[in-house]
């Protein structure tokens, strides 16, 4: 009466171990959650040594810019309203309805509190992961690619005080 057990495969059992793994991560990442500062000064220490890898390797510059791309979108994600208000204050204006204001002007309005585009514990995910994996890579002689790294550290200047002009203009 006693059903037989399935035959475990090797998909199987690595599927299983796989899940363990990620509920064991997820627990990890949901206790952390309340630490905000201890979790950045981590990140921070974590970029230092990082930094210091590339510093006295003298190499995997290529890494380092494109880590310093990446860090900058989330910043500037995180630092973006979820829910434009400038768009929806150019929809009034296609319709014919340039009077509306932007602010509440009766007390039904209702009023809409800033809410990021990036929250702030999926930057710090994501920005920590980022730093790991590039970490990751400054082992592997595949990433040391030779590049000429002031050119980079000057692209990387102008396009930080381009996409910060832009935001600050934007609004």
């Amino acid at each position: 009466m006693d059903a037989p057990e399935p035959e475990a495969t090797p998909f199987s059992a690595v599927t299983a171990q796989t899940s363990r793994v990620s509920r064991a991560y997820q627990s990890y990442l949901d206790k952390s959650t309340p630490y905000v500062t201890y979790r950045w000064i981590g990140t921070g220490a974590l970029l230092l040594v990082f930094l210091l890898r590339i510093v006295l390797s003298e190499g995997w510059y290529i890494v380092c810019y494109s880590l310093g791309i990446y860090l900058l979108n989330l910043f500037l994600a995180f630092l973006q309203p979820k829910f434009d208000p400038s768009l929806s204050q150019d929809e009034g204006l296609e319709d014919g309805d340039s009077m509306k204001s932007p602010l509440p002007t009766t007390r039904d309005e209702e009023f809409r509190p800033f809410i990021r585009r990036l929250p702030e514990f999926k930057f710090w995910h994501s920005a920590t992961r980022a730093i790991s994996i590039a970490f990751a890579c400054t082992w592997s002689e595949l990433f040391n690619v030779p590049v000429f790294w002031p050119v980079l550290v000057v692209y990387w200047i102008i396009l930080f005080t381009l996409t910060s002009k832009y935001i600050l203009l934007r609004g």
